[in-house]
């Protein structure tokens, strides 16, 4: 029969994954079959996508971007990576945002900011102290490299209004709305929605404080806009910005962004 084993096809006689590798030894090898990792030994059928892989190895370059991909769906990874992805706004919802979209490996992302790392920024944002000074953009991409090298990175230094948000974003199928004021939120959906009529924007409303996580909700507004949040809860004064609740919400939004890849353009 015809399996996929490790990225590549192979024809086989084994009628068990474990015949695959008779030296294997499940306590130092993950072995993952159509997504999912097995506890023990099973059947082989045609067309299995089955990945061994050595935990104290690290595997050639050709083989590494597909084992990270290794416990996605069968077929998902190759719909993801053509997804040319913005992030506008870099802070506790953009950082969290783009550290899931690179983990699932989509195709390209461009990050969009035009501040610097600063330590009040270090309770939610996926920054650490080494960042402190460094413009988001940078920082940001560092560390994406070293989850997904296989992502394409790009970055736009830049401060978006209503009249330059064409210009950064036209290339992109899907923009991440992540920006810290309401006012500033409102524009770029606006200029999103005018400018941009081939766009998607996932935007976020309603993430501060320590109300319950299950507030937070993603809706679908108008054919192209998405919003995640609980639609109320804004950072003021006495109702700050924490992490729990501002990664729901970049968790929300990033999933988004993967099921519309996907072709599920419901919530």
């Amino acid at each position: 029969m015809r399996i996929r084993l490790n990225g590549g096809e192979i024809e086989t006689d084994s009628m068990t994954v474990y015949g695959l590798k008779p030296d294997l030894v499940p306590k130092k090898t993950a072995v993952i079959v159509n997504g999912f990792q097995l506890d023990g030994d099973q059947a082989l059928a045609e067309g299995d996508n089955i990945f061994i892989i050595d935990k104290t190895v690290l595997p050639p370059p050709e083989q590494l971007e597909a084992m990270m991909a290794a416990r996605h769906t069968p077929h998902v990874h190759a719909a993801l990576k053509k997804g040319r992805i913005a992030v506008a706004g870099l802070g506790g919802l953009g950082s969290n945002i783009a550290v899931s979209l690179a983990r699932i490996g989509v195709g390209r992302l461009l990050l969009v900011d035009f501040d610097t790392v600063e330590p009040s920024n270090l309770n939610r944002q996926s920054y650490y102290i080494r960042h402190l000074g460094l413009l988001k953009t940078e920082a940001l991409k560092e560390q994406l490299q070293e989850i997904n090298p296989f992502v394409k990175i790009e970055t736009a230094v830049v401060r978006v209004q209503a009249g330059n948000v064409a210009a950064p974003f036209r290339d992109s199928d899907i923009i991440c709305e992540a920006f810290d004021r309401p006012g500033e939120k409102a524009m770029l959906v606006n200029a999103v929605l005018e400018q941009l009529p081939d766009t998607i924007i996932v935007a976020a409303s309603g993430m501060a404080g320590f109300e319950s996580s299950n507030l937070i909700r993603t809706q679908r507004m108008l054919e192209r806009l998405y919003i995640c949040g609980d639609g109320q809860n804004g950072a003021r004064a006495g109702n700050g910005l924490m992490a729990p609740r501002v990664q729901i919400c970049a968790g929300h939004q990033a999933n988004m962004v993967m099921r519309l890849l996907l072709g599920a353009d419901t919530v």
